[in-house]
């Protein structure tokens, strides 16, 4: 396991927490270019998820090892990102604790469906499938899950 803390998200971590985002989807989905959608992700980092989301970051050493996005009032979780050196070492499960010590009356969100890893995780932290629904951004397949307490 990584040795790392989770803190609340800061202004000052934007720029690192946008690129981890970046090359973490770039890894995972090596044949699009996540570059060219930066400016992108930066509007919707800053108009989209930080007026309504709590954010909590895992810190490893200084560096940004992951993130979680989550709005309680919604109990929509909108990003788990764990940068892929530290894939497979409790990050990602600690992010997702995190989330639901944040909304305690339970966590909905959308997952790919060619995401075989992420909907394991999920159903490995007792989410299940809730149904279909269209990524509001590519319009791909994707599928709903709910964790209730």
């Amino acid at each position: 396991m990584s040795a790392f803390k989770l803190r609340p998200y800061a202004p000052a971590d934007e720029d690192a927490t946008i690129e981890l985002w970046r090359r973490t989807w770039q890894a995972h989905y090596p044949h699009l270019n996540f570059s060219e959608r930066l400016e992108w992700w930066r509007n919707r980092w800053r108009t989209e998820l930080v007026p309504v989301a709590k954010i909590a970051i895992a810190d490893a050493a200084g560096s940004i090892a992951g993130f979680v996005t989550i709005d309680p009032s919604s109990m929509h979780l909108d990003q788990i990102v764990v940068a892929p050196e530290h894939w497979s070492s409790g990050i990602a499960s600690a992010l997702l604790n995190e989330a639901k010590r944040i909304s305690p009356r339970g966590i909905d969100l959308l997952v790919n469906k060619d995401n075989a890893r992420a909907i394991a995780f999920y159903e490995k932290h007792s989410f299940h499938y809730a149904g279909e629904d269209k990524n509001p951004v590519s319009g791909l397949p994707v599928s709903k899950m709910s964790w209730r307490p």
